[in-house]
């Protein structure tokens, strides 16, 4: 749901009460089209942040701070001027649409009491934020419209400021029946769509939350109802929307924030929520999740970057090896070729192109024909086929040491493939590009001065139906480190001949129940996630030895059993996740 004129009206409301004759300290401007103002008020401090981010539009109060640019902006510099030091003296939502006015009581230049007026628009792209005069001039702005961007509406300094059309549709404050009625009476679309058409701040959502509480079916058109019980229905579900709450940030199944509403949404019933003090509150929810989720996936893409071209090349080299051994398969028939020139060097002449002789080698000594170089003796012909062995074998050996290296790396970028789409933060993410680093994958970053060491990233902990702790490992680090510090009766699990998850199951005696969850678990966080019937092997912890000289993570293991588990995101779901 975008930030439309009902969530706004909850946020204006929340303003008016938190910051009305307030003290503006300070004014910040971190990005271009983002401001940040330090208010006193009520005897605290709050921070009120205005975006118009076209991806990221709002108005809200904040908690994460901001550094100031060492040279700031013009227009923070006019902002610092006609704003700094006033008081907040009203916030206004115009219309009912996602328009909000701060007026701020200032000293003019010549020290008498003034009125200014901030605007933001959130209109997407079109979004702005505008520094009005008493008499409603424009002063200055985020962003510039000049005739040639819209030739409807400029924003410029020095022209008079004018309110975005509301397109014919009815205020929210003016609403009544007979209009109401009068506009629908005229909608040819599904009831949700005419709201959202005729009702200024209703957002399509918004607009089948209201059909989903009076119970009436979005698709059929206004003229399928009476008309004047659906306005009248409609008129007080917009006068009762201030007493509605609290504030909700919807997230999908895989954690992540999916959208904002300014209370809980019966049309969206069973869907996953998170409930929050003030509208506020959610939307610092909302975009903060958004943005860490954002950055890690930009983190994320860059490392999966490095790994699949490693791993191309890695596949490409194994099929050049596997090439070279199919060719060194003649390096026999090269010595051979050589041993039968050698044995019958008296029927040969020198100067011929093709030796036939008999071949030994052969049950009835059949006479084989051998091609030779005319320009060679045919002691030297043998000589040659010899060398050619010898090259051949040596080749063979050679191919298979790279294509054995080549196999290894192979395995290792595998299990960091699979590794990285287990991450669920960014240490975990940068203790991978560390890895990779080492490895001399990725350059280092030569930073100036020292950075500081974070605590290692922890794996997951999950408790199982009978109260059984479960760990699993997210990376090859946590793995390698949750196995050799496991006691040696506790079971240990692991998708067979795969990348995966080294897994714990904290347990002396494990109820087959937990053995099944433990199982699943392995399966799903492992390359097989995907597939049907992935072997996992299981095996108690002191079976498990660590060979020298191998990476993060290797090690081999005996007494194993194998169960076969197909991965299913709905089971693991079911499992308690005590962290993630």
């Amino acid at each position: 749901m975008p930030m439309d004129g009902i969530l706004l009206g909850f946020v204006a409301r929340e303003l008016q009460a938190k910051l009305t004759e307030g003290r503006i300290d300070k004014i910040i401007q971190p990005e271009r089209d983002e401001i940040h103002l330090l208010i006193r008020a009520q005897g605290k401090n709050h921070r009120l942040i205005m975006s118009a981010s076209a991806n990221s539009a709002r108005v809200h109060l904040t908690q994460e701070s901001q550094t100031a640019p060492m040279d700031p902006p013009m227009f923070c510099m006019l902002l610092r001027k006609y704003l700094g030091g006033g008081r907040i003296r009203e916030f206004r939502q115009i219309d009912g649409d996602r328009i909000l006015e701060m007026d701020v009581t200032s000293l003019s230049e010549l020290g008498d009491p003034v009125v200014r007026t901030l605007v933001i628009e959130i209109m997407g792209r079109y979004s702005n934020i505008i520094l009005l005069t008493e008499r409603r001039t424009v002063i200055d702005s985020a962003r510039h419209v000049n005739e040639t961007l819209s030739r409807v509406r400029q924003i410029e300094p020095g022209l008079p400021y004018e309110q975005p059309s509301l397109q014919g549709k009815i205020p929210p404050d003016v609403l009544s029946p007979s209009v109401l009625q009068d506009r629908l009476a005229n909608m040819d679309c599904g009831l949700a769509r005419a709201i959202s058409k005729v009702i200024a701040g209703f957002s399509i959502q918004a607009a089948e939350e209201a059909v989903c509480v009076l119970h009436l079916n979005p698709e059929l058109s206004p003229s399928s109802y009476d008309l004047g019980k659906l306005s009248e229905d409609l008129c007080k579900y917009v006068r009762d929307l201030p007493s509605r709450g609290p504030s909700v940030v919807l997230f999908s199944e895989s954690g992540t924030p999916k959208d904002i509403y300014p209370f809980p949404q019966k049309h969206l019933d069973g869907q996953p929520f998170k409930s929050c003090q003030s509208p506020s509150e959610a939307l610092e929810l909302f975009y903060r999740e958004r943005n860490l989720h954002e950055r890690l996936q930009q983190h994320i893409s860059g490392i999966t970057h490095v790994i699949r071209n490693n791993i191309e090349r890695c596949e490409k080299k194994i099929a050049i090896q596997e090439d070279a051994l199919r060719n060194a398969e003649q390096m026999d028939e090269y010595k051979k070729r050589g041993e039968l020139i050698q044995g019958n060097l008296y029927l040969i002449e020198k100067g011929t192109s093709v030796a036939t002789v008999p071949d030994y080698y052969s049950e009835n000594c059949d006479p084989i024909q051998i091609p030779l170089d005319e320009s060679l003796s045919p002691a030297q012909n043998a000589q040659r086929y010899f060398k050619l062995y010898q090259k051949a074998r040596g080749a063979k050996r050679l191919a298979s040491e790279q294509k054995q290296k080549a196999e290894n790396e192979l395995l290792w970028l595998y299990q960091m493939e699979d590794d990285l789409r287990k991450c669920s933060d960014l240490r975990g993410v940068e203790e991978l590009r560390e890895m990779l680093v080492t490895s001399g994958y990725i350059r280092r970053n030569e930073n100036k001065g020292n950075k500081r060491k974070e605590s290692p990233s922890q794996p997951m902990r999950f408790l199982s139906s009978d109260g059984i702790e479960i760990e699993v490992g997210k990376n090859s680090i946590q793995n390698e480190s949750l196995t050799m510090h496991a006691d040696g009766n506790e079971l240990w699990l692991h998708a067979q001949k795969m990348p995966g998850s080294h897994v714990i199951v904290h347990a002396a005696q494990v109820p087959d129940s937990t053995i099944s969850e433990a199982a699943m678990l392995a399966a799903y966080y492992s390359k097989g996630v995907h597939s049907s019937g992935v072997p996992v092997d299981i095996t108690l912890r002191r079976y498990i030895k660590k060979p020298g000289g191998t990476p993060p993570g290797f090690v081999i293991y005996t007494h194993q059993r194998t169960v076969y588990i197909t991965p299913d995101e709905q089971s693991v779901r079911k499992i308690t996740c005590i962290t993630s």
